[in-house]
């Protein structure tokens, strides 16, 4: 198994030579000694136990900086450990709580020798980033990672895994199984394809990630496909600031960036918005049918290329001037122009199943969620433009609408009523949902009749919600952007707000609240921005 240790060294024997040459030095100039410790059951020899005794035999030779000490289930040093399971190898256990269950055999030797390495060190070597990741973590991590011998991605992730237990051996222990050599283990965790790395139970991940990501991921103890880079900085020039991380900020940041914009992206919440947590996007180009956080993802991986985000911050204040100062949680950024991109959101029922359902039959668009519900019977609750227009398009495309309103009039244009009354859609007058029920999907609202004071169930399908959208301009508000009669900033054809140097894009303008539009206005309002920038409007007026 020696050979096994050698894996990554180079082809032929002088280059293998020269390649163990090197291990020796770099194990030579290690401060730290490495005692290793391997459990067995008395009596079982196997596959496993011998790899591990010929693997540790093959790093003995070379160097004397590494113990190796066998010990069986049964003896006071396992009980010591609280080693339960055979073959473990225990690495540096006074100091670190790293064990291996199974062996270290074909690719994963690879990560036994920057175990060693690190360990001896006593260093992490993680990045800056991750070391602030860590950081954060206040609780216990017990981590397992699933690897295989014939598995090429699972170095990377097991080393990920091996750099927090020594970043913070106070916190964070590791256990990397051998899928081979315990498979009731991999069994009992669904682990059927590796790299799998789950704490304190939760899986965190499924493949290989960035150093930084499996951080994020074992901090929030939920798989994580992005990091965003933290910044310490207390100041931050820009000619733009964006504030609000959806679609339509998302791509004036990549489009003000190209055109050459020192431009920063400022989110207080999730980043994508509405679209985050949409479970289904199946209108949008390019995609017959993507997840709402992959798509968030794929925006997001693709302004970082030129963006840099700060997320969970605040935006407190903006103060226009030459420059515009705009002040968040933590820090200060001087700009010579700003970009409201903060997004409008659903208004809610606020009735019980509302939440719980929202995706799983509670849908707040029409157009993105209609095509799921052909030949279904749902309910539109509303009684203005937005949610005849709504009805009118789910009757259109072949689902059984009723609309539910709790007026005894509707609120909306002459020409919808008469399109929705040609239609024959059914309405409930003086009606209110009162709960939406069902357990994996919606399957029956409560309604509640405001005349008579009946209240029955219906059984229907999904419920859609037309009540409104309440756009966030509380910064317009404070900068003194005006806003329109609906409520949503008012600006001219080229996003300019009424305020110098301010700017607006997306659902904060009301419109059709699609992502597709709001990408489109984004990429508009970047643009503008960048010629205003070489010849500003203000200054020619």
């Amino acid at each position: 198994m020696a050979s096994t240790v050698q894996m990554e060294a180079p082809h032929g024997q002088a280059e293998s030579q020269a390649f163990l040459r090197q291990l020796r030095a770099a194990f030579e100039q290690l401060p730290h000694e490495i005692a290793v410790y391997l459990f067995t059951i008395r009596g079982k020899e196997d596959v496993f136990v011998e790899a591990n005794r010929q693997v540790m035999r093959a790093f003995r030779d070379l160097t004397d900086k590494i113990t190796f000490r066998e010990y069986a289930l049964d003896h006071e040093m396992a009980s010591r450990w609280k080693v339960t399971e055979a073959p473990s190898l225990l690495i540096a256990p006074e100091r670190y709580n790293i064990r291996w269950v199974g062996a270290p055999m074909g690719e994963e030797a690879r990560t036994l020798l920057e175990t060693l390495m690190l360990v001896g060190m006593g260093r992490s070597n993680v990045s800056e980033q991750s070391a602030k990741v860590l950081k954060k973590l206040d609780a216990p991590r017990r981590v397992k990672v699933f690897v295989s011998p014939s598995c090429p991605y699972c170095p990377q992730q097991a080393v990920n895994a091996v750099r927090a237990a020594v970043e913070r051996p106070d916190l964070v222990s590791l256990e990397i199984i051998d899928i081979q050599a315990r498979p009731d283990i991999a069994e009992q965790y669904s682990a059927h394809s590796v790299p799998m790395a789950f704490a304190n139970e939760a899986l965190i991940a499924q493949g290989a990630q960035a150093e930084e990501v499996f951080m994020l991921s074992l901090q929030t103890l939920e798989p994580q496909t992005l990091f965003i880079p933290d910044s310490d900085a207390p100041l931050v020039e820009a000619d733009l600031v964006i504030v609000g991380g959806g679609p339509a900020g998302l791509t004036a940041a990549i489009y003000a960036v190209r055109s050459g914009l020192r431009t920063a992206l400022v989110e207080a919440d999730t980043l994508g918005g509405q679209v985050a947590a949409t479970p289904i996007v199946e209108n949008y180009p390019g995609f017959t049918q993507v997840g709402g956080k992959t798509l968030v993802d794929i925006m997001v991986s693709h302004a970082l290329e030129y963006v840099q985000i700060f997320q969970s911050e605040r935006v407190l204040d903006i103060k226009p001037g030459d420059p515009i100062e705009v002040r968040t949680t933590r820090r200060t950024f001087r700009t010579r122009t700003v970009l409201l991109a903060t997004g409008a959101s659903h208004r809610h029922l606020n009735v019980p199943g509302e939440t719980r359902l929202s995706g799983r039959g509670v849908s707040y668009c029409a157009t993105c969620d209609g095509p799921l519900f052909r030949g279904k019977k749902v309910i539109m609750v509303g009684g203005g433009n937005s949610a005849l227009t709504e009805a009118l398009y789910l009757h259109h495309m072949g689902v059984e609408v009723t609309l539910v309103h709790r007026r005894d009039k509707l609120r909306a244009q002459e020409y919808l009523i008469k399109s929705m009354k040609d239609a024959g859609i059914p309405v409930l007058w003086n009606t209110e949902v009162k709960e939406i029920k069902g357990e994996e999907r919606v399957t029956a609202v409560t309604l509640h009749d405001n005349q008579s004071g009946i209240t029955r169930d219906m059984a229907i399908d999904g419920v859609f919600l037309a009540i409104g959208y309440t756009p966030a301009v509380e910064l317009a508000r404070k900068v003194g952007v005006e806003l329109n009669a609906e409520g949503y900033i008012q600006r001219d054809s080229r996003h300019r707000t009424t305020v110098a140097g301010i700017y607006s894009a997306g659902d904060v303008e009301g419109g059709y609240k699609q992502i597709v539009t709001a990408t489109g206005q984004g990429a508009e309002a970047a643009m503008t921005i960048f010629e205003d920038l070489i010849n500003p409007y203000w200054q020619r007026a």
